[in-house]
């Protein structure tokens, strides 16, 4: 009833993106800030190659390169879910959602077979974690995830890690419930119209149902200079100017390794993606989505690498390891 309703209020166009107005990126030369211009330009090349729709990289908050178109919004895909973790981090500093509390705590079940009493004892810590243990069928599941997810029972809450789009779905099930906000909504008022996104609109967010779960996918499109200033916030420790929009614990600890992905080298936080200390200096870490959507925060150069990917254009879309070793071209590239 929630999400109809809402879907009713921005058909009469009662929702906005938020108050404050657009802001445009300041831009540098970037020779004279001390880029190298070969490697600069063999970075180009090599995103060429990828055929992004669009990248842009920033540094100290101007920009150094874009290319491509940066103002067309794409579908960001499993991005959606480093934007929903920022909204946590508001919700849990104000008291109006607890990481500690239980599913049953919670009332969430799902369709059949429903969930067991271990399976509900699982906090929303353990979900922003994707260690929930509950292995029970998720809208927008890739086949990859499909066949590799685990059966059900077969690991007690908290005790292992697996990408499960489950957890990250009941995850904003939860935010709606427990905050009465909308989530397109709330990321509109709460975080791009304070940082000034220039083209973000509630409505290039929406709920995707299946019949195997209750509980919605919530995708979202962005554009890659809207995608930016969501970087940059996280650079600056979520703060925007003088207004603290993030809280910067939450920043630190959303974007901590509980888990690791050993294959890769990269671990999880709280739906972020982090990447190795001894190649990328400390505490950097990315947003990834499925064909490339990718934002990528590198403290120790203050460094932001976005890259998005309409996959109408570019159906194979880009591997994650194709932009890393693009990011490992770019950090080279900065002074």
């Amino acid at each position: 009833m929630f999400i109809r309703r809402f879907a009713l209020l921005l058909v009469l166009g009662v929702f906005g993106a938020g108050t404050a107005p657009a802001q445009t990126w300041e831009g540098i030369d970037p020779i004279s800030a001390g880029w190298s211009a070969e490697r600069l330009e063999a970075a180009r090349l090599q995103s060429k190659t990828l055929r992004p729709t669009a990248l842009m990289i920033v540094q100290d908050g101007r920009v150094v390169a874009r290319w491509g178109d940066t103002s067309r919004k794409v579908n960001l895909a499993s991005v959606r879910k480093s934007l929903l973790s920022a909204l946590y981090g508001s919700a849990v500093a104000e008291g109006r959602i607890k990481l500690s509390a239980r599913l049953s705590e919670l009332g969430i079940d799902d369709n059949t077979t429903s969930l067991t009493a271990e399976e509900k004892s699982a906090t929303v810590r353990d979900l922003l974690m994707s260690r929930s243990g509950i292995y029970h069928p998720a809208a927008h599941e890739t086949a990859d995830i499909k066949r590799k997810r685990p059966t059900r029972g077969s690991h007690p809450p908290g005790s292992f890690w697996f990408y499960n789009n489950w957890d990250f779905n009941v995850l904003g099930t939860n935010y709606r419930q427990q905050t009465g906000e909308d989530i397109f909504m709330s990321f509109g008022n709460r975080i791009a119209g304070p940082i000034g996104m220039e083209d973000f609109s509630v409505k290039d967010g929406r709920y995707d149902f299946e019949k195997l779960s209750q509980h919605p996918a919530y995708p979202i499109r962005l554009s890659a200079r809207d995608a930016a200033r969501f970087g940059q916030l996280f650079l600056n420790d979520g703060r925007w100017g003088s207004k603290q929009i993030i809280p910067a614990s939450w920043v630190r600890e959303s974007t901590t390794a509980y888990s690791w992905a050993k294959r890769i080298r990269q671990g999880y936080g709280y739906m972020w993606w982090t990447l190795p200390e001894d190649t990328w200096g400390p505490n950097a870490f990315y947003a990834s989505g499925y064909g490339g959507q990718i934002i990528a925060v590198v403290p120790s150069k203050r460094l932001v690498v976005v890259q998005t990917v309409d996959l109408n254009q570019n159906p194979k879309g880009v591997r994650t390891s194709a932009f890393i070793d693009l990011l490992k071209e770019i950090a080279a590239a900065s002074p």
